[in-house]
């Protein structure tokens, strides 16, 4: 029991770790050698120089911010109250809030992802050679984890 609970735990932190990689890093989308993010879109004239201009105000990658903070929210929350639960719920009990809450994350992050797959060309032309970054790939592998962490969560039942 003491693995499974060691192994649920390392799932959720790796969700973690990818929910906030994904979200910081400036690597969503790379056009002509330009990188681009959530937050801020950044240029290499030189070798050694960046420079950075803040992301656009749309609505929909306001939107997509808000998600990606919303999955990392809940996340945390949801690792908080599965430690709250382990020592107060009853035996025999099932780890229901906790499981509710990593499948909101799974979900946000799936939104936030969906809604920037959909309006990515809005924001950068399409002109050149464009791609998605790491970051980007990190947010839809994130989902998927955070989801079947999620129904773990809900499948799982306390005992001594």
């Amino acid at each position: 029991m003491l693995l499974l609970l060691l192994g649920i735990i390392v799932l959720h932190v790796a969700v973690l770790v990818l929910l906030f990689v994904s979200t910081i890093v400036s690597q969503w989308l790379i056009v002509n050698g330009r990188t681009a993010d959530l937050w801020q879109n950044c240029s290499s004239s030189a070798p050694s120089s960046f420079q950075c201009v803040t992301s656009s105000t749309n609505e929909w990658l306001q939107s997509v911010q808000a998600m990606m903070i919303l999955s990392i929210i809940f996340s945390v929350l949801s690792l908080f109250l599965f430690f709250c639960q382990l020592f107060t719920l009853t035996k025999g009990g099932r780890f229901y809030i906790t499981g509710i809450f990593q499948i909101l994350a799974g979900l946000c992050v799936m939104s936030g992802a969906a809604i920037f797959t959909a309006r990515h060309t809005d924001w950068q032309p399409t002109a050149g050679d464009v791609s998605f970054g790491f970051a980007y790939i990190l947010a839809w592998v994130a989902f998927p984890l955070a989801v079947i962490s999620g129904v773990i969560y809900v499948i799982l039942r306390k005992r001594e």
